[in-house]
């Protein structure tokens, strides 16, 4: 007996220095890297670098060396930056151009049990005002409404797929009032301290390998979602059916749990607690309502009063925000007549559309294929800290002057510089490198030869860009103050103090670059010996700063 224990542990001992020895199952199964995608990459960032630099390079240099008050260090362009752009001016050109109109509702006013009900005309609204006071005189003279039919309905809102990169962009912008830059810095901080999934990812569908029980149970001892999530694990996990595995990553989850002092609060929480939240939905049942749709007709006219009641909560009990539950209507009857308190002839004027909010701009950039998942936020903060876009209250993205002259400048020059469908037919050549069906070569070949047929173009005509910006801009004879003398004319140069600082002989009609970031200043009038220019002094602040 004794040497059969012996004999069973030896075993034991044996199985266990094969399992620690063992590598585990991706290592033990490696396969070749697929050429045809890193090829694909390479031929992306080949294209963006060669085009960008080219355009950047002569517009930087053309505009800086003619404005004073651009407050630009690079007038840039770039292939997905530049059409980024173009969404928020289009926008913008539409809220100028918009002109309103006035129109008038009638709005019944009525109660019933004491419960005031809210009317929709079923016209909507009428743009004629005395056309508006006849329908008004007519439902007013009946003195009351007569209710035709009464119907209701269950309404299923399914909840919702797995978290993607671009949806949680999305909600960061929308609804945590954090940037898309930010908000993809703080995922990927979270990932690396090991609380979220890796946070790169365009599936929004689960791999059917994913262990749904194991990510819930270790967020079923969390201090606030805890109970709900057991409360899935007892139930048994309703795998999801909804989204895309496109065999990147699965979508963003928890990892484990964290409370909001361990995170620190902040930025880090918030985007914490909406990933567990909306991993937790995705797990949980479809939210039912039971909606209640009144018609009502007086004077000709018919009126519609809607409302509705959650029955089963399902997704929404974790997220209460995704449901906005109306006022049920009182009880009602088909054929009875309710009395109107008044009828009011309401005045309004249509409005222009607000200025794309960062959220709707990612949406517009998804839908047109601009940028990936990784780079979408670059794009953006790519913009905002080149001084073409301004992030105002609600994140809302609204071009500066400067981006509105470049879009206008490429409008009037070549359109197709800043539109989509350019990029997407880029994307679409990349696409077929990575699938195998192109040559690198021959498609970088190909694609840059069009956009320097572009270049081209755009050089030979930047004059009529150049008369948009003369129209918003200063010159940079009209900007400045004297500062030193230029060594060869020998009359004064101006200091141009706005980004990037420079300075400008009106005489020479020469620019000189200066270190950005410090102070300039003339010293002691010293020449220069071998030129003749009058030396300057060029200060770093700060206790440390140097001066050179």
């Amino acid at each position: 007996l004794l040497l059969l224990l012996l004999l069973l542990l030896l075993l034991l001992l044996l199985l266990l220095l094969l399992l620690l020895l063992s590598p585990p199952f991706a290592q033990a199964n490696l396969g070749s890297p697929n050429q045809a995608e890193s090829l694909a990459v390479d031929a992306r960032q080949e294209l963006d670098l060669k085009v960008g630099v080219a355009f950047t390079r002569f517009q930087t240099r053309f505009f800086q060396g003619r404005y004073g008050n651009l407050d630009a260090t690079v007038v840039s362009y770039g292939p997905c930056q530049t059409p980024t752009l173009g969404f928020t001016v289009e926008r913008h050109q539409a809220i100028v151009a918009f002109q309103p109109e006035p129109f008038w509702v009638v709005r019944p006013q009525l109660a019933k049990g004491g419960d005031h009900l809210n009317l929709e005309w079923e016209r909507g609204r009428v743009f004629d005002q005395d056309v508006g006071q006849v329908f008004a005189a007519a439902v007013r003279d009946a003195g009351s409404l007569r209710l035709q039919s009464i119907s209701t309905k269950e309404e299923r809102r399914p909840r919702p797929a797995g978290l993607n990169t671009v949806e949680l962009l999305k909600v960061a912008s929308s609804a945590l009032n954090i940037g898309p830059a930010q908000a993809m810095a703080v995922a990927e901080r979270l990932y690396t301290s090991g609380y979220l999934s890796y946070p790169r990812t365009e599936s929004s569908g689960y791999p059917p390998n994913f262990d749904f029980d194991d990510a819930l149970s270790s967020q079923a001892r969390h201090p606030i979602w805890g109970p709900y999530a057991a409360s899935l694990l007892s139930q048994g996990v309703s795998k999801p059916k909804g989204g895309v595995d496109v065999g990147d990553h699965p979508p963003i989850t928890p990892v484990r749990s964290a409370t909001e002092a361990e995170l620190g609060g902040g930025d880090s929480w918030l985007i914490y607690d909406y990933v567990a939240r909306h991993f937790l939905a995705s797990l949980s049942g479809d939210c039912v309502l039971k909606k209640t749709k009144a018609v009502l007709a007086g004077g000709g006219e018919t009126f519609t009063a809607s409302g509705s009641v959650v029955l089963r909560p399902g997704f929404t009990a974790i997220m209460p925000w995704k449901v906005s539950q109306a006022e049920p209507l009182p009880p009602l009857s088909e054929g009875q007549v309710v009395q109107l308190k008044g009828v009011e002839l309401s005045a309004g004027k249509t409005s222009p559309p607000d200025y794309l909010t960062e959220a709707e701009l990612i949406g517009l950039m998804e839908k047109h294929g601009i940028g990936t998942d990784a780079s979408i936020p670059t794009h953006i903060n790519n913009i905002s800290e080149r001084n073409y876009v301004q992030i105002q209250s609600g994140r809302r993205v609204v071009p500066t002057e400067l981006g509105i002259t470049l879009i206008k400048g490429y409008q009037l020059i070549d359109p197709e510089l800043c539109r989509p469908h350019v990029r997407a037919h880029v994307e679409q050549q990349i696409g077929l490198i990575a699938d195998g069906k192109a040559q690198k070569e021959a498609v970088v070949a190909h694609t840059l030869e069009q956009f320097r047929a572009k270049f081209m173009f755009f050089v030979g005509h930047i004059t009529r860009m150049d008369a948009l910006f003369e129209a918003s801009f200063s010159p940079l004879s009209s900007s400045g103050k004297p500062m030193c003398k230029c060594g060869k004319c020998r009359r004064y140069m101006k200091y141009i103090a706005a980004r990037p600082s420079r300075l400008y002989c009106p005489a020479c009609e020469d620019v000189y670059a200066l270190p950005q970031g410090g102070a300039v200043k003339q010293y002691k009038g010293l020449e220069c010996p071998l030129d003749g220019f009058e030396l300057v002094l060029y200060s770093l602040a700060g206790l440390d700063g140097k001066t050179y």
